[in-house]
């Protein structure tokens, strides 16, 4: 496996309180790339005559949709398309006819600060689909006002193959589907991706999945694998609104081909909240799969909070689970499947009535105690947003020094939930630190201004516009959801109907019927519950984090 170790000191630590930082252009390879300012008159002229390097900057105001095909940027000229950083939104309105923002056939092409707008329609928030994109990045947009209970409309998604696309700093308020990332037979795969620092809150199905894949052929422009595939420093939030088409998980990824290229990708996924699910697991995983420092809240009493299993064909192959800390009302850790390459569970820190179940031959070094014993090992052991504080007490959680070797080519193995260094491997659990927690809360959308961690936010990192910490030599696909009849989860999603067709509207396969309709079914501009709370937070938040640029 090739991993790009980006140095601490060009990474941006924001994580869970998603400041985000701050992304420059590429290196233009043309001595006339332009900034060309737009408005809702002429800018869809404008968008189809960009070259490598252009810059569209949509003036504020409300716009009707946003097509992108057949828009190439280059590796040191990528082609922005972006809002206001800051004051009055660029507002980019839906119609039933079409997804929001949709793409085909580009590369190279960074969309950038807007409020996304689906107005209670029926079709997605971007979506991307019919030919490959790829290098593609998603920054710092909001996307809201979905039509209340649908689980086929999703924020994010890509119905093609899509390779080195970093998805980085967005605000999903109540989707149907948050990230919907690859399709439903294992097709249109997702590969080499960056998903990092984004809020998904209270979607009906998931917050997130990537599909499993099937073999495909090697595309000429992606350099050869094995890829990692990076989710960190992500938010997923769930509520207790059900699903007409089955309840899903917070988090899922799944398996990989089965021989060829992307056989021996791997997810890492790390930094992450996962909070908040009462009839489903807070992650299900399958394939190969680094699971780290993460933060595990509000799981059901009937299901545990981290599900490892087969599905859709795919085996458990490598799954290593290590410094997490789970607070589960009922088992945190279940191997439904054992690993058939390797496996560990190591250095967990486990409040829960069942610390973990299955067949596990590395499982050590992990502490357990009763929920109810918390409070003796961290500050503040709820399922509250805003009044939980896992971060340890002095002494409670430090043991003999952990043998992580094994992770040690893995992306950040050494660093903790706020990014800070691990030292001498003696903490338990997703903090290295103890007393006051040096990170941000645990809240849903807002931070203080001061809370921030090591880094430089105004670096971009490697890759051009989409840089800022893309800590891989590529990355690979995953997951889809629970199997239908199995001992864990509800029924995978059954059909495979694509959202949109050509430019047509129609419903996205996140729910997984089939649907020859044209999307044109429309509803008034219903809010979920909590919404207008939750974009004022939101809109704070952004404030902040753009003052930090």
């Amino acid at each position: 496996m090739i991993v790009e170790r980006v140095p601490r000191d060009r990474v941006a630590w924001f994580p869970h309180c998603l400041a985000i930082a701050t992304i420059v252009g590429g290196t233009s390879a043309r001595a006339d790339a332009a900034e060309i300012p737009a408005d809702p008159s002429n800018y869809q002229e404008l968008i189809a005559g960009l070259q490598p390097g252009d810059t569209l900057q949509l003036a504020a105001g409300t716009y009707n949709r946003i097509l992108i095909s057949g828009i190439h940027g280059t590796a040191d000229a990528w082609i922005t398309v972006e809002g206001p950083a800051s004051g009055a939104p660029a507002i980019i309105g839906s119609e039933s006819c079409c997804n929001t923002v949709q793409l085909y056939d580009s590369s190279f092409v960074a969309i950038r600060n807007l409020t996304i707008d689906l107005q209670g329609l029926f079709v997605d928030g971007v979506n991307a689909k019919d030919s490959v994109s790829h290098h593609i990045l998603i920054e710092n947009n909001t996307i809201q006002n979905f039509p209340p209970g649908s689980q086929s409309i999703v924020g994010i998604n890509t119905k093609s193959l899509a390779y080195h696309w970093t998805i980085r700093g967005n605000t999903i308020l109540e989707p149907g589907t948050g990230l919907y990332l690859g399709g439903s037979s294992g097709d249109m795969q997702f590969i080499a991706g960056v998903v990092e620092n984004n809020l998904v809150v209270n979607a009906v199905g998931y917050d997130m999945q990537i599909k499993h894949q099937v073999e495909y052929a090697q595309p000429e422009s992606l350099e050869p694998g094995p890829h990692v595939t990076i989710v960190r420093n992500n938010v997923f939030i769930k509520d207790d609104r059900a699903s007409e088409d089955g309840d899903r998980p917070n988090l899922l990824v799944g398996g990989f081909p089965e021989g060829g290229p992307g056989s021996e990708d791997m997810y890492h996924v790390y930094g992450n909240l996962l909070f908040h699910n009462s009839r489903e697991a807070l992650m299900q995983a399958s394939g190969r799969a680094s699971i780290h420092d993460n933060i595990f809240i509000g799981s059901s009493a009937a299901i545990p909070a981290l599900v490892i299993r087969n599905h859709a064909g795919k085996d458990v192959k490598l799954m290593h689970v290590y410094n997490n800390t789970f607070y589960a009302e009922g088992t945190a850790i279940s191997f439904v499947n054992m690993a058939t390459q390797d496996d560990a569970v190591v250095g967990n820190l486990i409040f829960a009535t069942t610390p973990f179940t299955g067949p596990i031959t590395d499982a050590r070094d992990n502490l357990f105690a009763p929920l109810a014993e918390a409070a003796n090992y961290v500050q503040m052991p709820a399922a509250a947003l805003g009044a939980m504080d896992f971060y340890p007490l002095p002494g409670a959680v430090e043991g003999p020094a952990l043998d992580l070797e094994k992770f040690a080519d893995q992306v950040d193995y050494d660093r903790d939930y706020n990014g800070q260094p691990k030292g001498g491997f003696t903490f338990r659990g997703a903090y290295a630190g103890a007393g006051d927690n040096p990170g941000c809360p645990l809240e849903q959308a807002t931070k203080d201004d001061d809370c921030a961690g090591p880094g430089d936010p105004s670096d971009p990192g490697p890759g051009g516009p989409g840089g800022g910490g893309g800590s891989t030599s590529g990355s690979s696909d995953g997951g889809s959801s629970n199997e239908s009849g199995g001992e864990v989860g509800a029924a995978e999603f059954g059909g495979s109907a694509e959202s949109i067709s050509g430019e047509a509207g129609g419903q996205s396969d996140a729910a997984g019927d089939e649907n020859s309709g044209c999307g044109c079914r429309t509803r008034g501009r219903e809010h979920g519950r909590g919404a207008a709370v939750l974009a004022l937070f939101v809109t704070a938040l952004r404030r902040r984090a753009r003052r930090r640029r």
